[in-house]
C-alpha cells in the first residue's frame, strides 16, 4: 500500500488541513532527498540543530529560506573553472533544495558553515499567551456576579 486515503477524516474535523498536508507528504518516498546528507539532533528541551554537508559550497552558494512553516535550504554552485581536467571527481557539488516541515513555534535563530558542515539552528518560542499561568483564587464572598445592562 503506497498511501494512505486521509480523506474519511475531512469529514469530521475542521482546521486539521495542515496537518493532513504534512501527513501526506511524510508518507510519499521523495528519490532526491537523500542528498546532501544530513542530521536532525535536540541540543536541549526547546533547541535543535540540523547539520547538513555541503562540501564544496561556499557561504553565497548556499540560501536558508522560511516560509509558512517550512524551511527551505538550496545551494546552488557557480560555475567552475572548465580548464580543470579531473581524473576523478567525487566530490559532487549538484544543485539541490532540501525542505522540512516545522512545528508550530520553531524559529531559525541562527546559521553557520564550518568544516563542509552548514549547522541550522533551531529554537521553540512558545509565545507568551500560551504559556500556562496561574490563575489566582479569591477568598470569602462567594462567587461574583457580572452586571449586564440593558441595550
Amino acid at each position: 500500500m503506497d498511501s494512505f486515503d486521509l480523506s474519511p477524516l475531512f469529514r469530521s474535523t475542521i482546521g486539521f488541513d495542515r496537518l493532513m498536508r504534512l501527513a501526506d507528504t511524510a508518507t510519499r518516498v521523495d528519490a532526491g532527498s537523500a542528498y546532501p546528507p544530513y542530521n536532525i539532533e535536540s541540543t536541549g528541551e526547546n533547541a535543535y540543530r540540523l547539520t547538513m554537508a555541503v562540501a564544496g559550497f561556499s557561504p553565497d552558494e548556499l540560501e536558508i529560506t522560511v516560509k509558512e512553516n517550512a524551511l527551505l535550504i538550496s545551494g546552488r554552485s557557480k560555475k567552475e573553472d572548465e580548464k580543470k581536467a579531473y581524473l576523478h571527481r567525487g566530490i559532487a557539488r549538484r544543485a539541490f533544495e532540501q525542505r522540512f516541515q516545522l512545528a508550530d513555534h520553531i524559529k531559525v535563530v541562527g546559521a553557520s558553515l564550518d568544516n563542509g558542515l552548514l549547522h541550522v539552528d533551531l529554537a521553540r518560542e512558545i509565545p507568551e499567551a500560551m504559556k500556562p499561568r496561574k490563575i489566582e483564587i479569591a477568598s470569602g464572598g462567594g462567587p461574583r456576579t457580572i452586571d449586564q445592562k440593558a441595550a
